[in-house]
């Protein structure tokens, strides 16, 4: 039985309409003065202080806690301004997904597995109405690896809930193949749900336990009983 749901944000519960990667793109331009500083960056499924690392190694500025600080303390700023500027959307399937855990008997923990920061996170999920259900998790202030961060969410959901939980008991959904592999470091199993930047004809190649194209396709119910019998069918697989 799933005693701990996991869900990464971008991608997976919202689409921002690009404004994490917009305040990045204004903290490098308006706090250390370059210009198109993230061009070359992959944000999909990567923490931010992985993401700042690599612009600063680019850009041969010290990496430091002075400079991470300053990073995100005007990070935080963009963000909340740029989801106030840009089309978003809370993604299919994602409330009546979280509705349905919360009705289930002896429902599951459900929490967040995220890359961002713990701030830009909530900024984002408040910003949605999203921030509330979630009664645990872990984030990118925690650790700059996303595989630890899974562990980390595992051990808050332990105590928690003060007993222990097997790695078949954790349940992670997101929408890239980090997340499936972070689902992995921890022995958890994974929904894949193909609603970001990665299509679900790629995300069938790295054999999620379940991939769907989006949160509607998935009785979260069903797949979290005792018996984690979902029967694969139209836009379902099970790896």
């Amino acid at each position: 039985m799933i005693r701990l749901v996991l869900y990464d944000i971008d991608g997976t519960l919202i689409a921002s309409g690009g404004a994490g990667v917009r305040a990045f793109a204004a903290v490098a331009r308006s706090t250390f003065g370059i210009s198109n500083g993230t061009a070359h960056l992959n944000f999909a499924g990567r923490t931010d202080l992985s993401i700042i690392r690599e612009f600063f190694l680019a850009h041969e500025i010290r990496v430091d806690r002075a400079n991470f600080d300053r990073f995100l303390d005007d990070y935080v700023f963009w963000l909340d301004h740029f989801l106030h500027q840009l089309p978003g959307r809370v993604l299919p399937g994602v409330l009546e997904s979280i509705e349905t855990l919360r009705r289930l008997p002896d429902g599951p923990l459900v929490g967040l597995l995220t890359g961002n920061i713990r701030l830009g996170a909530e900024i984002k999920l408040r910003h949605y109405r999203l921030w509330d259900p979630f009664e645990v998790g872990a984030f990118a202030d925690d650790h700059e690896d996303r595989d630890v961060i899974a562990a980390i969410a595992r051990d808050r959901a332990i105590e928690r809930l003060r007993r222990s939980i097997s790695g078949e008991e954790i349940l992670v959904i997101g929408d890239t193949p980090l997340d499936i592999r972070c689902a992995r470091a921890i022995g958890a199993r994974c929904l894949a749900v193909a609603t970001g930047g990665v299509s679900y004809e790629d995300l069938l190649a790295h054999h999620a336990d379940w991939t769907v194209r989006s949160l509607n396709e998935v009785d979260l119910g069903s797949l979290c009983d005792a018996r984690l019998a979902i029967s694969p069918g139209p836009g379902r697989t099970r790896a």
